[in-house]
């Protein structure tokens, strides 16, 4: 396969502002043609405002893409794929997608505010492209991935949460010792 027949990176970030050192933006500064939907300054919670952000994106890509969604970004792509967009899309990594039901963690948005902002209910379709849903062991987000038709995996540590932005610690070597 020719470089030019590989799919676009487009990256789609989840409700929080912009952190340097998170997975997400680590892997868009490493592959240099990813594009990464932005941080909205207005609207923020709006679902139809994410939703045109990400097709704003993939509107400046030519060819097919491949979904990189974490979080609430994985909604937003979930949102985007049932209004029946027609683009090519090769595939979807969806990283840790929320339940958006059930309660979050102080700081994030209540249920309610979610529901007045259109992000439920979520689609149950089957999305129209192939996808892995990379999730906690939550009952009700394997089972949304099971309606989406995307392959769940539960990767370790994820039990309590997302996945991390970088490994703590100091840096290993890639190197044997001497």
């Amino acid at each position: 396969m020719s470089l030019s027949a590989l799919p676009m990176l487009v990256i789609v970030p989840g409700l929080r502002d912009h952190v340097p050192d998170h997975w997400q933006t680590v892997l868009a500064d490493k592959i240099a043609d990813a594009r990464t939907v932005p941080p909205l300054e207005q609207d923020r919670l709006s679902r139809d405002a994410q939703v045109a952000a990400l097709n704003e994106v993939l509107s400046d890509v030519s060819g097919p893409v491949l979904l990189v969604a974490h979080s609430a970004g994985v909604m937003t792509a979930v949102h985007w794929a049932a209004q029946r967009h027609r683009r090519p899309v090769k595939g979807a990594l969806l990283a840790t997608p929320p339940d958006f039901v059930a309660p979050l963690p102080d700081g994030f948005p209540t249920p309610e505010a979610l529901r007045e902002n259109g992000w439920t209910p979520t689609p149950r379709t089957p999305l129209p492209f192939p996808s892995i849903d990379q999730s906690c062991r939550s009952g009700a987000v394997k089972a949304a991935a099971t309606q989406r038709g995307s392959r769940a995996r539960a990767v370790r540590g994820s039990r309590a949460g997302p996945v991390p932005s970088r490994p703590s610690g100091p840096p290993r070597s890639r190197q044997p010792p001497p």
